[in-house]
């Protein structure tokens, strides 16, 4: 069970109250669906558009819009309304870290996020591997920034150290199974020694190549996404008003493999060991990694919630092991993860440099346009309707939810 840590010095405990979703349903049962958009030339933001700029589709046919609000931050700025709306503008700010090794760069990140984004009235959720912690900034916040941000960085090192200490342990142990495995494949032919006589004492080469395959096994239920997890987050979500931003951090991942042409070398020795050759196919076989995430119910459920998710992804280069070839893990995240960033009007950037990807998904989300409409042709059956937005002419970049659940 995670426990809910609080950070008192001007934070405030948010308690997840039962507030009303974002496909609002008055007494008159009139269904009325709020969309933020946002707006892109280039690079910048487009604030100077008004009512008559958009088009909105509900399931490919065309909807009346009744109102559009420009926001900033927590402002409205301008409104155009035929039907007059009440915008909740609260700002709910969450950052996931997936992430397997504590990296400095973080700080950078996190400074700028405290410095520059945070306002009175936010609430900022952090989920770490070990714990989720729910704050809330208050008043205070102007003068106690340094201090929270130092706080923040603390918890999260700690969090990602404790959180993750196993799956580092195999992966140092996958490490150095991999160096003799592929040392041995080196030294075979001019030693005139067997694998059995090399590896570890008491070991046959197929042994630890079970051993590694075993390890890995082991690193890979380890690193497994939760899907459930994070549906039940879009739920709550789902209970919170105003505007909802969830940066998910994920880092690269590396798994020591010995080079193809050292595993060539073993297979050739060996051809009359069925029994190697069986195990060295297998390792190839397990090497081959599917998708763990159902991406389809994951995006149509952050759409719903009408949040924004954006995907940063922290690159590092790969570690030089000679005989070992460190290959990336990550084909299986990446994609699903770009994907939920997508469909949920968010931002998604890869980059070496955390402080500036962080920069670059918080200047996405300061400014946006909520629309309102009706659909005209609604019915609470459960399915997941398609938004679609579109600005007339221009040639901008359009980004927004790209749904929600008739419900």
């Amino acid at each position: 069970m995670k426990r809910i840590f609080t950070i008192s010095i001007a934070f405030l405990i948010l308690l997840a109250g039962s507030l009303g979703p974002q496909v609002i349903q008055h007494e008159t049962k009139t269904i009325n669906v709020e969309v933020p958009v946002r707006v892109y030339k280039g690079a910048e933001f487009v604030d100077h558009l008004n009512l008559e700029d958009f088009e909105i589709y509900d399931n490919g046919r065309r909807q009346k819009l009744e109102a559009v609000y420009l926001i900033k931050k927590a402002q409205i700025e301008r409104r155009e309304e035929t039907q007059a709306f009440a915008p909740r503008t609260a700002r709910h700010f969450t950052l996931m870290f997936e992430m397997i090794e504590y990296d400095a760069r973080i700080n950078e990140g996190l400074d700028f996020f405290v410095k520059n984004v945070l306002i009175p009235g936010d609430s900022l959720i952090i989920v770490t591997p070990v714990k989720t912690y729910r704050m809330r900034a208050e008043s205070s916040l102007e003068t106690d920034r340094e201090k929270i941000l130092r706080r923040l960085i603390e918890i999260l090192r700690r969090d990602i150290l404790l959180g993750n200490a196993e799956y580092r342990e195999l992966l140092g142990d996958l490490k150095s199974l991999a160096r003799v495995l592929a040392s041995t494949s080196g030294i075979a032919p001019a030693t005139g020694l067997t694998f059995e006589e090399v590896v570890f004492p008491g070991n046959s080469f197929e042994e630890n190549l079970e051993i590694y395959a075993t390890i890995l096994q082991r690193l890979e239920s380890l690193r497994w996404v939760d899907q459930k997890r994070f549906l039940d987050f879009a739920d709550y979500l789902k209970t919170l008003d105003g505007q909802k931003d969830v940066f998910l951090f994920y880092q690269r991942e590396f798994v020591p493999k010995i080079e193809p042409k050292l595993l060539s070398q073993v297979m050739s020795l060996y051809t009359d060991r069925v029994d190697i050759l069986l195990s060295i196919l297998g390792y190839l076989e397990f090497s081959r990694r599917p998708s763990v995430i159902n991406t389809d119910f994951i995006k149509k459920a952050y759409a719903d919630s009408s949040t924004a998710v954006h995907f940063l992804f922290l690159s590092t280069p790969a570690e030089a092991i000679p005989g070992i070839v460190m290959e990336e893990r990550t084909e299986d995240i990446y994609e699903p993860f770009r994907e939920m960033a997508r469909v949920t009007g968010g931002f998604s950037d890869t980059s070496a440099n955390f402080a500036a990807i962080m920069r670059s998904a918080a200047a996405a989300l300061e400014n946006y346009y909520l629309l309102y409409y009706t659909p005209d042709d609604y019915r609470a059956d459960g399915a997941f309707r398609e938004i679609e937005v579109r600005v007339k002419s221009g040639g901008y970049r359009v980004g927004h939810r790209g749904g929600y659940i008739a419900d």
